[in-house]
């Protein structure tokens, strides 16, 4: 095809195919007209139209290509206008229907056997636009058809010489099993289209998220791997160091020595720490450790593992609040928000709060932590989730605490909320339903 490549059904580009090809069905017919048989046509008119749609067409492929040129277009749809995409094909579809009038018009009027191709125009409006522009359109043919049985310009061979005769029966008739059949057509292609489409979207979020699993069990796997082949070697050296320590205390020896001792001790720690993380953070082991308690037990068990708890600030919440019953993971859930805990005391520098805050909103529980960092840019927040995605300084972050603390809350039904601006801090809030329930048994060996 012209200008651009294969197109997804109902796209933006399957539209200009289409009507690529009305303009070769177009002049193929009036030549067939004319050669193979004895009908008189007035060509100027119906070439006219003919080229009329051949420039609007071209002039659509370049807007096209231009637009789909862009690098945050999808090359199968032109998803990144919707509004102007829309508008643009809603124009385009009216005006075809107004230059099919037309040529029926010079050719017979509703006598003529190609007046069927209004159904075809209100089919492809039925997949390309939404459904109150598709019932605009289904409007504009029976205006049209109504319009083509009282006035056309009679053809000898098909017109059956009762153009402007006025409504008669059938006349009223025709218009009435057209209008019917016209919305027919529209409602059941609008409906089918619409029920297409959010298939379409459940299919892609299930895809995502079996994705998103495929990604946590490789993840889950790589940090038992880890810590099992690094346990033993670590732990050596843990207790090398700590006996080369324990040799050298009532030996003279430089004060470098004991500082490389408490250095490579610390650094031994910091691995133990990231092992950990990688580990309990993974929220694999949610689906047999559920648990009984409330909001303000979750909150305390979220502070127990704070690495910095005089930087947090909890804000008290009601008594309703704090007493309210939970039934959840708490130590996966407590390590998920911990993680966002952390993550703000990092981006809030050593003097920098961060504070905690629970609430229940619309029967869905809120727990809000709130920093005062730098903020987020909106590129960098559309890729915080992701794994090993970091924006910290080597050695202190692998970029798996967003992505792991989601797919947590995401198991348990919830969502996470962020809101940052770039040197105004990052406000995230895990949002959860109350009537939380452990997933079934298959479910949860699967």
């Amino acid at each position: 095809m012209p200008l651009i490549g294969p197109a997804r059904l109902g796209s933006s580009p399957w539209l200009l195919h289409l009507r690529t090809f009305a303009i070769v069905g177009q002049l193929m017919t009036i030549l067939a007209a004319g050669v193979l048989t004895t009908v008189r046509l007035p060509y100027t008119p119906l070439l006219s139209l003919v080229g009329l749609t051949a420039v609007t067409n071209l002039f659509y492929g370049l807007w096209l290509r231009r637009l789909l040129g862009r690098d945050d277009v999808d090359a199968s749809h032109v998803d990144g206008e919707p509004h102007v995409a829309h508008f643009v094909s809603l124009t385009l579809m009216l005006l075809d229907l107004i230059t099919l009038t037309a040529m029926l018009y010079f050719s017979g009027g509703a006598d003529n056997p190609f007046s069927f191709f209004y159904f075809v125009n209100l089919a492809v409006g039925g997949l390309m636009i939404r459904p109150r522009a598709a019932w605009l359109l289904t409007l504009m043919a029976v205006v049209g058809y109504t319009f083509l049985l009282q006035y056309s310009v009679p053809i000898e061979q098909i017109s059956t010489n009762r153009i402007g005769s006025g409504f008669d029966l059938r006349s009223v008739g025709l218009m009435l099993a057209f209008a019917a059949c016209a919305s027919v057509v529209t409602y059941f292609v609008t409906r089918t289209s619409g029920e297409l489409q959010q298939r379409e979207r459940q299919l892609r979020k299930t895809q995502a998220q079996q994705a998103a699993s495929h990604r946590l069990e490789g993840l889950t796997t790589l940090a038992a791997g880890a810590a099992h082949e690094l346990a033993t070697p670590l732990s050596t050296i843990d207790v090398i160091v700590r006996e080369l320590s324990r040799h050298l205390d009532d030996v003279d020896k430089p004060e470098s020595v004991d500082t490389d001792l408490k250095l490579i001790d610390g650094q031994l720690e910091m691995c133990k720490q990231i092992l950990q993380r990688m580990r309990s953070a993974a929220g694999d082991s949610m689906a047999q450790r559920w648990d009984r308690t409330t909001v303000g037990d979750l909150i305390d068990t979220v502070l127990e593992g704070i690495r910095d708890p005089h930087l947090v600030d909890v804000i008290d919440a009601s008594e309703r609040v704090e007493n309210h019953p939970l039934w959840l993971p708490q130590e996966a859930l407590a390590q998920a928000v911990r993680n966002l805990v952390h993550n703000g005391l990092d981006a809030s520098g050593p003097d920098g709060r961060v504070s905690v805050e629970s609430q229940i909103v619309n029967n869905r529980l809120q727990i809000t932590v709130s920093d005062q960092g730098q903020g987020m840019s909106a590129e960098v927040l559309a890729r915080a989730s992701d794994p090993f995605f970091t924006t910290k300084e080597p050695g202190r972050g692998i970029g798996l605490g967003l992505f792991l603390t989601r797919n947590v809350v995401s198991q348990l039904g919830g969502l996470i909320d962020f809101k940052s601006q770039v040197g105004q801090g990052t406000r995230a809030t895990v949002i959860l339903p109350l009537d939380m329930r452990p997933p079934e048994p298959d479910s949860a060996n699967s």
